[in-house]
C-alpha cells in the first residue's frame, strides 16, 4: 500500500522515536507495506519484512522480531495478537491511527491483548494535534535487567572489525561534560564529548559497539566490577562517519579484555553523532 499525503508520511515517520533498542540490524514486520519505505529512508539498519491481508494468512517465525508496525490498524484485534506472537520479548507493535485520537480504551485493548508498556498519544501537532500513535511492548520473560538486555545484545557476535561487521551504525561510550539534563543546559554551555579508549601495545583504539544493547550489556558488569568510569553517554554514528576517524576502533570487546589496562579518552565531535535510540 503506497503511502502519497505529507500528513500520512509523518505521521509513519513519528514511529521511528518509538522502536526498540536491537542488535544491529532492527527486523520488523510492516503490515500492509505502508511504512517501510519511509522508515528505512531515515534507519538504514531496518530490515523489513511485509504481510498483507488476513492475519492468520501470514507466515512469520514467533519471538523474532524487535517491531511491528501498522498504519490505519487501529483496533484489530487479530493482528494485535498475531503481532505479539511474532514479537521478541521486549518488541513493540507500533500503530499510527490517521483518523483516530488518542482514547483510554485504547489502553485496554492493548492491556487485554497481552501487552505491557502501553503508550497513547497524539500522532503528529501539525500545528493542530492528528491521528493517534498506539504502542505496546511483548512483556520479558525475567526482571532481571541485564538479561532483558542480552535478548538483543547476544544477537550480534564479539571481537568484530569492519571485514566482519556489516552494520551501519557504532556506538561508542562517551564522557559529556558538563553532565547535566539536556533541559538544563543554557546557550552559554560548551559541551565536550570524549570516547573510551584503550592502549593495545600498538596505540589508541576506541571501544565501539555494534548497538545500543550491546554497549550495555559490556558496561553492566564493568561497572559493577570497577574496569570503567567516567562514561555517561552511549553515543551513535554512521559508518561513514566511523571510518573517516584516524584513531582505529574495536568493535564488541568483552569486558575481560579491560583488566589491567586503563581506560583512556579521545575528543570526539558531538555534531557528527546521529539522533540517539530510545
Amino acid at each position: 500500500m503506497a503511502v502519497e499525503t505529507r500528513t500520512a508520511k509523518l505521521l509513519i515517520g513519528a514511529m521511528l522515536k518509538h522502536l526498540p533498542p536491537s542488535a544491529s540490524t532492527l527486523h520488523i514486520i510492516d503490515i500492509d507495506g505502508a511504512a517501510g519505505d519511509i522508515l528505512t529512508a531515515a534507519r538504514a539498519d531496518l530490515h523489513v519484512t511485509t504481510v498483507e491481508g488476513d492475519p492468520a494468512a501470514w507466515i512469520i517465525e514467533a519471538d523474532s522480531f524487535d517491531a511491528v508496525v501498522a498504519y490505519n490498524r487501529a483496533g484489530d484485534i487479530r493482528m494485535m495478537d498475531t503481532a505479539l506472537r511474532a514479537l521478541r520479548p521486549g518488541g513493540r507493535l507500533i500503530v499510527v491511527d490517521a483518523n483516530g485520537e488518542p482514547a483510554a480504551d485504547q489502553v485496554g485493548i492493548l492491556e487485554n491483548a497481552g501487552y505491557t508498556r502501553i503508550l497513547v498519544e497524539t500522532g503528529i501537532e501539525c500545528p493542530l494535534p492528528i491521528g493517534a500513535l498506539i504502542r505496546g511492548e511483548k512483556p520479558h520473560t525475567t526482571d532481571d535487567t541485564l538479561a532483558r538486555v542480552k535478548v538483543a545484545s547476544d544477537s550480534d557476535a564479539d571481537l568484530l572489525d569492519w571485514d566482519t561487521y556489516n552494520g551501519r551504525y557504532i556506538y561508542l561510550l562517551v564522557q559529556q561534560t558538563p553532565h547535566k539534563p539536556a533541559w538544563t543546559m543554557t546557550p552559554d554551555d560548551v559541551i565536550e564529548w570524549k570516547a573510551a579508549a584503550l592502549d593495545s601495545g600498538r596505540g589508541m583504539v576506541m571501544l565501539a559497539f555494534s548497538s545500543l544493547p550491546k554497549a550495555v550489556a559490556f558496561m553492566q558488569p564493568a561497572i559493577l566490577n570497577r574496569l570503567i568510569a567516567g562514561v555517561n553517554k552511549v553515543a551513535k554514528f554512521s559508518r561513514e562517519t566511523a571510518q573517516t576517524w584516524i584513531t582505529p576502533l574495536t568493535i564488541n570487546l568483552t569486558d575481560s579484555a579491560l583488566t589491567g589496562k586503563t581506560l583512556m579518552w579521545i575528543d570526539l565531535d558531538p555534531a557528527t553523532a546521529e539522533a540517539s535510540d530510545e
